[in-house]
């Protein structure tokens, strides 16, 4: 039996697994041997998420000029205020007759960029701690991840709230980092229980006997087989972040006025949501869709990269 193990059912890592056959892979299968992005793509449910992210990604980016308007340009506070969708602004003005699409692709960019830049941030500082911990073990394990659960018992969104609170206005960039800072715990727990499942394994112990170090070990040898569900907490991690910025935003704590995110934009509909109910709407659809199509490829990624997943036919 072990003689007909493949390739595909070694760690990356395993130095026995360069001289295996790996032609028995099969093609376009789920697996992450074969053609993983090829199986990810050809899966039921990936695309559609994956061309709404794609259109959102490409919608913000483009912002400046697709964007009709200047974001925070008030264009006739008399006569353009409050006003409905309609051909001239598909998605109305707000009561300081600004131009609510303008706002809606704008306040993308912001929102998406705190996104991407807590959840890397997040996922960072839990894989180097998760990895540090669960490699060396002992005393360091056990202060690490006491230290974990210590702040994992304090809820996320208090802790930003006292702070933000406490701070006051805060820019963009350093929202981004509050974020980031407080969202790693999760991905640490995950990252120290696959290292500790690995680094008994034979590759692992082959590797040690041949004298490689602590760090080029975690590198090299363990980091390569965590990803997968790294890669999938990081997926999840993106759509709520987005939220988390839109509340704290909502709440008057998070991107200031007059710069435009989709979670002050839904604010300044809310306050006459039955008169202006345009203003909310549209940015609350953008931040729905986002975050829908982020989970969904999370779980599209997760079936992927999962090695117990068939392959779909």
């Amino acid at each position: 039996m072990a003689a007909g193990r493949t390739a595909r059912e070694r760690p990356v890592g395993d130095p026995s697994a360069s001289d295996r056959v790996v032609s028995d892979r099969p093609a376009g299968g789920g697996r992450p041997g074969g053609a993983p992005m090829t199986a990810w793509w050809r899966r039921p449910g990936v695309r559609g998420p994956l061309l709404a992210l794609t259109a959102m990604l490409l919608l913000s980016l483009l912002a400046p000029l697709l964007a009709p308007h200047p974001p925070a340009t008030q264009l006739d506070i008399v006569g353009l205020a409050a006003r409905p969708p309609s051909l001239a602004h598909p998605f109305g003005t707000d009561q300081y007759s600004r131009d609510v699409l303008s706002r809606v692709l704008h306040g993308g960019r912001v929102s998406l960029l705190v996104g991407a830049l807590a959840t890397l941030l997040s996922v960072c500082v839990g894989t180097a701690v998760g990895a540090v911990a669960g490699y060396v073990g002992g005393r360091v394990d056990a202060l690490l991840m006491r230290g974990v659960d210590v702040l994992l018992s304090v809820p996320r969104l208090l802790l930003l709230i006292a702070v933000l609170a406490l701070w006051g206005q805060v820019s963009v960039l350093t929202l981004a980092v509050l974020l980031g800072g407080t969202g790693w715990l999760a991905t640490s727990r995950i990252v120290r229980g696959e290292v500790r499942a690995l680094r008994d394994r034979e590759f692992v112990l082959a590797a040690r006997a041949l004298g490689t170090g602590g760090a080029r070990m975690v590198a090299r040898h363990l980091l390569p087989n965590v990803l997968s569900p790294v890669m999938v907490a990081a997926a999840l991690g993106i759509g709520h972040v987005i939220v988390l910025e839109a509340g704290l935003s909502f709440l008057g704590l998070g991107v200031q006025p007059p710069t435009a995110s989709w979670g002050n934009i839904v604010r300044d509909g809310a306050e006459q949501l039955t008169a202006l109910w345009w203003v909310a709407l549209f940015p609350g659809l953008a931040i729905a869709a986002t975050v829908m199509a982020a989970n969904a490829l999370a779980d599209a990624l997760r079936d992927t990269l999962d090695p117990r997943q068939l392959p779909h036919r």
